[in-house]
C-alpha cells in the first residue's frame, strides 16, 4: 500500500507559520492575562470581570443602520429617520439586557471524578443567580479550542434558581491536570453582541492510565512462606485459590462478584476461595512482570491487571519503582493502585 503525496506546499507553510511574529507575542499574552486570573472553584460575575464587544450580527446592524442614515438625510425621509433611530434604540437596550443577562451570577464547579486516559471527563458546573427575572442563553466551554472542536453547553437559569451544565474535557496524558480555562458567554436577546468572561477554576482531576485491551492473564501467584494471599496457574491464566462451588461451603468463601457476572450471562456457577491453596500463594503485580519494551504500555498492563483482579473480588499487591502497596481488595484499594499508576 502506497501512502498519499505530501503536498509540497505543506512544508513552507509550517516554516511561514514558526516565522510568524505574532504568534509568540499573542501566547505571551494569554500567559500574562491568564496568571491575573485568581484560582478559584467560585466566580461571582460583576462589572470588573464581564465583557463585552459587537459580533458580526451587531457590525452588519451598525453599517446598516450607518446606511439608513446617509439614506434619510439625503432624501429627507421621516419615516427612515424613525426606522433608524428605532432599531439604534433597540440595539442600545439590547446592550443592557445583554450585560445584564451575564452578570450578578454565580458559578461554582464541583470536583471532577477521576477517569481513564482517552476518554472525555465531564465537569459538572452549577450556575446560581439571585435575581427576580430568568437569564436566557447561557453557555460554557474550554477556552483555547479552535472552532471545529468548540462544544458549547447552553441552559437557562431560573428566576433565583440554579442550572447545571456538563462541561467535556479530554486531557491528552495521564497524571493529575488542571481544569482549563473555562468561558462564559450570551448573546441573548438580539445576538449584536456577545458578553463573555474567563474562568480558572482550581480544581484537578486525575487521569487514570488506559487499560491494555484485551486484558492479558494475571501474573502466577508469588510463593509465601504464611498467611492469606491468591495463587495463579501458570497455563490458564486462573488463580488456585479459585475452584468450583461444592455443597456446604461457607458463603464468605464465593466469589460474589464473579457469581454475578456468570448470573448476568445466563449460568448459575458459582467458585468459591480454596483456603489451603490460598494460604502458599499471593498474587503481586509488579512492573518487572509487564514484559513491554515501552514503559507506558507496561503502566497501562499493570492498569489492566488490576481492574481484572478486583473484578474477580481477588487480594492483590502493586510494586513500582520507590513504592509497595500491601495486598488487599476492595474500592479504596483499587483506587489507591490506580492513583499509583496514575502518578508514576
Amino acid at each position: 500500500m502506497t501512502s498519499a503525496p505530501t503536498h509540497p506546499v505543506a512544508p513552507w507553510r509550517a516554516a511561514l507559520a514558526r516565522l510568524n511574529p505574532i504568534a509568540p507575542l499573542r501566547r505571551r499574552f494569554e500567559r500574562w492575562w491568564q496568571a491575573r486570573l485568581p484560582l478559584s472553584d467560585t466566580l461571582v460575575l460583576t462589572q470588573r470581570n464581564v465583557y463585552i464587544l459587537p459580533t458580526r450580527s451587531g457590525w452588519m446592524l451598525a453599517l446598516t443602520l450607518l446606511v439608513l442614515l446617509v439614506a434619510s438625510i439625503n432624501y429627507q425621509l421621516n419615516l427612515g429617520y424613525l426606522l433608524t433611530f428605532l432599531l439604534a434604540g433597540s440595539a442600545v437596550v439590547g446592550v443592557h439586557i445583554c450585560h445584564a443577562n451575564l452578570r450578578g451570577m454565580t458559578l461554582h464547579l464541583k470536583t471532577p471524578a477521576p477517569h481513564f486516559l482517552g476518554h472525555s471527563t465531564a465537569f459538572e458546573v452549577q450556575l446560581s443567580s439571585d435575581r427576580a427575572s430568568p437569564r436566557y442563553g447561557v453557555a460554557l466551554s474550554v477556552h483555547g479550542k479552535g472552532k471545529a472542536e468548540h462544544h458549547w453547553a447552553w441552559t437557562d437559569v431560573p428566576a433565583q434558581g440554579q442550572a447545571s451544565v456538563q462541561v467535556a474535557f479530554q486531557p491528552t496524558r495521564r497524571g493529575l491536570h488542571r481544569v482549563p480555562t473555562l468561558t462564559a458567554e450570551t448573546r441573548f436577546p438580539l445576538g449584536t453582541f456577545r458578553v463573555w468572561t474567563y474562568w480558572r477554576p482550581a480544581a484537578e482531576v486525575l487521569v487514570y492510565p488506559t487499560p491494555e485491551t484485551p486484558a492479558p492473564p494475571l501474573p502466577a501467584g508469588e510463593p509465601r512462606a504464611g498467611g492469606t494471599g491468591s495463587a495463579l496457574s501458570q497455563g490458564i491464566g486462573e488463580f488456585d485459590g479459585v475452584r468450583a462451588y461444592r455443597r456446604g461451603d461457607p458463603l464468605k468463601l464465593v466469589v460474589w462478584k464473579k457469581a454475578a457476572k456468570s448470573l448476568a450471562t445466563g449460568t448459575d456457577d458459582l467458585v468459591s476461595r480454596d483456603a489451603q491453596q490460598a494460604q502458599r500463594h499471593e498474587l503481586w503485580l509488579d512492573l518487572a512482570s509487564a514484559s513491554l519494551p515501552d514503559p507506558e504500555a507496561r503502566i497501562s498492563r499493570l492498569t489492566a491487571w488490576v481492574l481484572q483482579a478486583d473484578r474477580l473480588g481477588l487480594d492483590y499487591g502493586l510494586r513500582l519503582p520507590g513504592l509497595e502497596i500491601a495486598p488487599d481488595t476492595g474500592a479504596a484499594h483499587r483506587m489507591r493502585c490506580l492513583e499509583a499508576l496514575a502518578l508514576c
